[in-house]
């Protein structure tokens, strides 16, 4: 199974950088997980990557670059806020609950700017952009409404496809995901989910949502203080694996994926292009 996966991803991942022609998701057709996390620590962010693997940086609160072999940048959360670097991402992801998960003015350069709400207060959006070796898509999830109540598809979960991963961003999530929701995401070998506890998920309800989706890899976002952290790292320490990460990147590949569950626990760093 993980040559077949291997293979599609060579077939499918060659080509221009232009959006391409839909693909379907292999993160929903293939049920299991191979086993195995290739780890690899202090690369600059713009090194080279090997084969069928993905770069992670932790950049701040929930934003994430996502770089892949093919050298394609993806930012979750996109403010507007990368570092000192003057790199311009290839695609950025945004949430619509706060106004430090997203910018109403991205940067023009930016090729894709992906919005995880619709033009329209409770419209909603769906996004399957491929692109070079990579396919991006999105599970609409319901937000507290600023204006009161509750605003339908307000946000997204975002799921990246690449180098075989499954690769799932939360946002700022507020609901707990319907069995129709779950079933969109499919599966998601590394997963990146807010711990804050009050403004996005309650933390039972985050732990919960954790247990079941049981990724390879949890990386926790969105913790505005230490104790938030640790409460998190406290409650999942029984089903998970706890590793802690004294910088801000880790590289992956499928076919190392941790046999047991585990959160790495990164250190938010912008990108610098001196870093080394």
């Amino acid at each position: 199974m993980r040559q077949l996966i291997c293979l599609l991803f060579l077939v499918l991942g060659a080509g221009p950088l232009a959006a391409q022609e839909p693909r379907s998701s292999h993160c929903i057709a293939i049920a299991d997980a191979a086993p195995g996390v290739n780890f690899i620590h202090r690369a600059s962010w713009s090194a080279p990557l090997a084969r069928f693997s993905v770069r992670i940086h932790y950049i701040s609160h929930s934003s994430f670059l996502i770089r892949t072999h093919g050298g394609l940048n993806v930012v979750t959360d996109y403010t507007g806020y990368i570092g000192s670097s003057a790199m311009i991402p290839d695609v950025v992801t945004m949430n619509h609950a706060h106004e430090s998960h997203w910018t109403p003015y991205p940067d023009p350069a930016i090729p894709h700017v992906l919005r995880g709400w619709g033009e329209e207060f409770g419209e909603g959006i769906d996004h399957h952009l491929v692109l070079g070796d990579l396919l991006v898509r999105n599970v609409s999830t319901d937000i507290r409404s600023p204006y009161g109540g509750v605003e339908t598809q307000g946000n997204s979960i975002f799921i990246f496809e690449v180098a075989g991963l499954c690769i799932g961003h939360l946002g700022h999530l507020h609901q707990y995901p319907s069995e129709q929701q779950f079933a969109a995401l499919g599966r998601v070998d590394v997963l990146m989910a807010p711990v804050d506890g009050g403004l996005t998920l309650p933390l039972r309800d985050m732990v919960r949502l954790v247990e079941r989706l049981r990724s390879s890899v949890v990386i926790p976002m969105h913790w505005f203080s230490r104790s938030s952290l640790e409460s998190f790292l406290g409650r999942v320490s029984d089903e998970f694996a706890i590793r802690r990460e004294n910088g801000p990147a880790i590289e992956l590949g499928l076919r190392d994926l941790p046999l047991r569950p585990t959160v790495i626990v990164l250190e938010p760093a912008g990108l610098a292009d001196d870093a080394g």
